[in-house]
Parts: C-alpha cells; sequence; structure tokens
C-alpha cells in the first residue's frame, strides 16, 4: 500500500480549500462548462443507470432518492421481501440475490448504491471501484481499518466519483460551524469533545430500560430461530463466521452491536458526529487511542463507552485531543451542567471560547455574553445541492463530492481506532504509514480479519 501523507486537499472543505470547493460546487449550475474534457459535450440531462446493492431498510430510502432522477436498472438484496418491493417500484429492473452475480451485467449499469449491512460493504464496493463505476455506500464505509485503506486507495485510482452516506454533512448547521472554527471565532482548537446519547449494545438490564435499547442480549444465543422465509442467510453472513440464524441479528439494525457483522455504535454514529470536527480540524491520521468502559466482551459491541484520540500538528494548526463519548459517558463539562445537556453534540474548546454544535439546526458560541457583537464571517461553503444530488452530479460531470471516499476512508479509519484500543484494552501507538499498531500486536485481529471461505476481498 502507498504510505499515507497529510495532504490538506484530503478534505472536502477546508479553510485551504474554499477557492477550489466553491468552483466545484459551482457546477451545480454551470453544467459542462467546468466539467472535464472527457465529458465535456455530453448530454448531462441524461440519466444514470443505476445498480442497487441491498434494497430494504436504508438501502430502500438511498433507492427512492435516486431513483427520483436516474434509471434503477439492477436491484440486488439477500431477502425477497425487500426484493418485491423494489420490483414494484422499478418493474423493468433486473433482479439479483447475490451482489457477485450482479457484477455479470456490469456493462448495463454505470454507477452503484451499496446498502448492505456493514461487514459487507467493501465485497460489493471494490468490485465497482475495479470496473470503474461511480459508488455511493452507507456508513460506516467499511467494517475494518484495513478494508477502509483498501476501499480508499482503489477510489483513488478508480477517479470515479464516490461519497459515502453522511447525510448530515450536508446540512447547513455543520456548514455554519466548519466556518467559524475555520475561521478563527474561537481560536485555534486544542480539545475537542463528541457524545451520543445513543447507548444500543451490551448492557444491564436496568441501563437498556433507561437508555430505550431495541434489543438488549447479553450473551451469544444458542438456540436457532427459524429462518425468514426468502432470506437467504447464508448470502447474508457472507464473510463473517457462520452462525445458526437467529431474530437477534436480523432484520437491521439488531446486528450491528454484534462484533462479527459490526462496530457497535462507535463506527455508526461515529461516521456523523466525529465527521464535524474531522472537517473542521482537517484531521487525518491520530497518533495515538486509548478507550476505556466495560470490560469488552468478545461479541458485543458496548452501549457506553469513551476513546480519546491524539492528533498532531497538521500545518499551522495545532495538536488536538477529540474525546469520544457514547451511551452514558459524557463530558464533565456536561455532566456539572456547565454546558446545556443536549442528548448529543460536539464542543470545540478554543483559546478564545468555545462552539458547541447538536445536530441539523443548533450550535452556540460560548460564553454566549462574550460573543453578543460577534460578527459572523460571510458564508464561504456554498449551499449543498442535496446529499445525493452531490453525488448524482459528480458522477455526470467530474466534480467533487464532499464526503468521497478519501475524505470517508480516513474518517472510517479512525472511527475504527476507538473499537480497536476499546477491545484492544490498552493505549495504541499508531503508525498509519504501515497500518499498525507499534507498542502490541493484539491489536492486529482488530485491524484485519480472516474471511469465511468462499469469500475473498483482494
Amino acid at each position: 500500500m502507498t504510505p499515507p501523507k497529510f495532504d490538506p486537499a484530503f478534505q472536502p472543505l477546508s479553510a485551504l480549500s474554499r477557492r477550489c470547493f466553491s468552483k466545484l460546487l459551482a457546477t451545480a449550475t454551470l453544467g459542462t462548462l467546468t466539467a472535464p474534457a472527457f465529458l465535456r459535450g455530453q448530454n448531462l440531462n441524461s440519466k444514470l443507470n443505476v445498480a442497487i446493492i441491498g434494497a430494504g431498510g436504508r438501502g430502500g430510502s438511498n433507492m427512492g432518492e435516486i431513483g427520483r432522477s436516474e434509471n434503477i436498472v439492477a436491484v440486488c438484496d439477500v431477502a425477497e421481501v425487500a426484493l418485491d418491493a423494489a420490483q414494484k417500484k422499478y418493474p423493468q429492473a433486473k433482479r439479483f440475490t447475490d451482489f457477485r452475480k450482479l457484477y455479470e451485467i456490469e456493462k448495463e449499469f454505470d454507477a452503484v448504491a451499496v446498502s448492505t449491512c456493514e461487514h459487507t460493504h467493501a465485497f460489493a464496493t471494490l468490485p465497482a471501484l475495479n470496473l470503474g463505476k461511480h459508488v455511493y455506500c452507507e456508513k460506516p464505509l467499511t467494517y475494518n481499518i484495513w478494508e477502509a485503506r483498501i476501499i480508499r486507495e482503489a477510489a483513488a485510482k478508480a477517479k470515479v466519483a464516490t461519497q459515502m452516506g453522511t447525510q448530515i454533512h450536508a446540512g447547513d448547521n455543520y456548514r455554519r460551524v466548519v466556518e467559524l472554527v475555520q475561521g478563527g471565532a474561537i481560536g485555534p482548537v486544542s480539545e475537542v469533545h463528541v457524545w451520543v446519547g445513543r447507548a444500543w449494545g451490551r448492557q444491564s438490564a436496568e441501563a437498556s430500560s433507561r437508555n430505550h435499547d431495541i434489543v438488549n442480549v447479553l450473551e451469544r444465543p444458542t438456540e436457532t430461530s427459524p429462518t425468514p422465509k426468502g432470506l437467504d442467510w447464508d448470502l447474508w453472513v457472507g464473510p463473517a463466521p457462520l452462525r445458526p440464524f437467529n431474530d437477534v441479528y436480523f432484520p437491521g439494525p439488531k446486528w450491528y452491536r454484534w462484533w462479527d457483522f459490526g462496530n457497535g455504535t462507535m463506527s455508526d454514529l461515529g461516521s456523523h458526529w466525529n465527521d464535524l470536527p474531522f472537517w473542521a480540524l482537517q484531521l487525518q491520521s491520530p497518533l495515538s487511542i486509548e478507550a476505556s468502559g466495560p470490560p469488552p466482551h468478545p461479541e458485543i459491541a458496548p452501549a457506553s463507552m469513551r476513546a480519546i484520540y491524539e492528533y498532531g500538528a497538521r500545518g499551522t494548526l495545532p495538536p488536538v485531543r477529540l474525546t469520544w463519548h457514547q451511551g452514558e459517558d459524557k463530558p464533565e463539562i456536561w455532566t456539572s451542567g456547565g454546558i446545556p445537556q443536549w442528548d448529543s453534540g460536539v464542543l470545540f474548546i478554543g483559546s478564545n471560547g468555545r462552539m458547541l454544535l447538536s445536530g441539523y439546526d443548533q450550535h452556540r458560541l460560548l460564553p454566549e455574553p462574550q460573543f453578543v457583537d460577534f460578527k459572523r464571517p460571510d458564508p464561504f461553503i456554498p449551499k449543498s445541492i442535496g446529499h445525493h444530488a452531490e453525488w448524482i452530479h459528480a458522477c455526470k460531470t467530474g466534480a467533487s463530492t464532499t464526503c468521497n471516499f478519501q475524505y470517508a476512508g480516513w474518517l472510517t479509519e479512525a472511527n475504527h481506532l476507538g473499537n480497536v484500543a476499546y477491545r484492544a484494552g490498552q493505549k495504541l501507538m499508531w503508525n498509519s504509514a504501515k497500518l499498525q499498531v507499534t507498542n502490541t500486536r493484539g491489536a492486529d485481529r482488530f485491524i484485519r480479519r480472516e474471511y469465511r471461505k468462499g469469500w475473498k476481498l483482494v
């Protein structure tokens, strides 16, 4: 693999790339005037032919968004009920259960939208990249760190339009906060806290009730449930170790708390909430990671945990510590009432103040009296044309997207590292160039895993 090096341009938008990004976003209205030479003269109003891999749940939503303007020519899912629903909407679409078979008709589609479970994301995505197809993939981009590196490098080589499904990234609230942080409203940032209220995972029955967990299973079930009619369980399990069907795994999102299939809340919501400091502070690879929480369980991700990342200087930006708080774990300033006790949020701590954000529509400069007369900078981040629309537009024009696989690959690696540190049970020193923890070999099995017989990524 190519050793990574810091590149300010890897961000979808940074203070160092405002002019370039504004030019790229302007292609939404300029059309062919700014399209790459190989695309000029092409009818940009023509429709893409898109293959859908994963058509139920989140996949059904993605399919609906893409199908508003483009041709859905193939649908693939391991569950017949999802395929039946998809074909009612798109009767002309070819039908597949195994996405490996779908790629046998690769000349019939231009782009692929992947919305399978986390443990098969890379397997459904890599063939598309290798074939030069545009790819939209749900978050998290991959199941583990090694897969994220493989996908990021393949995307760079393919030079196609890519987008990870981090919908909040297209919202105005994130963009205004990025502008304020990068514009120096609170001074250089040395500390960030990210917390999420969701507590899905292994926890006590009392905590499960308090946190409204959708299902609280403390151990791997020994019994087998009847496999739902029309579900290809073997294909659903895919590259993971095979186990008997039980309804604690399927349908989603039950599966995501089981280590064999997902990585719990850390990789799922981390894709949304860690995205903001990653974007605003131009983060890439941490130098060290340590985590704490209940003793790691071999089967199930934790409901509550904490992970601390130390990032070095990036260009003129100072080192920064980012702390992830999950479930019942909260920042001390939140617990003591020093800030509004929003269920989930991001707190930037700078030399001249603090920036607090929650969700799609709330953010505050703190302490508020200090910023009464503060004049906000003129917006320099263009309004998004829409999360899915960005990707579709990029497929047709060669423009960039804001969550492309270069950016999303680094974000995914960092999120997974939090879980790796938690499962390894010690502070990790991270060598990104070598894709290796340098102070213990105990973390290796969480960075990359062996696949079930019959499954191979590269």
